[in-house]
């Protein structure tokens, strides 16, 4: 157990490695102690070990041709990738540009909005007022009005007053 400081070497970790990795796949067990004499039982394990040893070739040049090529296709991989990368990335970038766009036309269009209801709320104001100054200028013509009736009348009234002195 690696305590303290203390750093895993490679070869550390590869022993740790290979004691969880069951390696029972790569035995070759001989014939039960029963089946010793017995000539299907070697054949199964001969059958056996020549499988294996055929999947162990495949795996070495498997192995091989990795090497051989596996580095030109991982960067080939690799460029693909860096090419959809940027490829989304101007992508991303045209996108933030569009909304960007689109928020300062917004934004216009509510300032240019804002200054048009502040233009037509003083209009609306000043028309208010303008509908109050002339519901009293009417208020006060119709108090003048009544007051020179009223003054008429007591005219009249006067006027037929003197008639009967008369």
């Amino acid at each position: 157990m690696i305590t303290g400081n203390q750093s895993m070497s490679y070869f550390h970790v590869f022993e740790c490695a290979l004691l969880f990795c069951s390696l029972r796949r790569y035995e070759l067990p001989a014939p039960s102690s029963g089946q010793k004499n017995d000539i299907t039982a070697w054949q199964e394990c001969v059958n056996n070990s020549m499988a294996q040893l055929e999947h162990q070739a495949v795996r070495i040049e498997n192995l091989e041709l990795m090497s051989q090529y596996g580095t030109n296709a991982w960067k080939v991989y690799n460029g693909n990738l860096a090419f959809m990368i940027e490829m989304a990335q101007k992508e991303l970038h045209k996108f933030r540009k569009q909304i960007q766009d689109l928020n300062w036309q917004r934004k216009n269009d509510q300032l240019a909005a804002g200054a048009k209801l502040r233009e037509l709320e003083s209009n609306w104001v000043s028309l208010v007022s303008k509908n109050y100054e002339i519901e009293r200028a009417i208020v006060q013509l119709e108090n003048e009005v009544g007051q020179l009736r009223q003054q008429q009348g007591d005219g009249d009234e006067n006027k037929e007053n003197i008639r009967q002195d008369f």
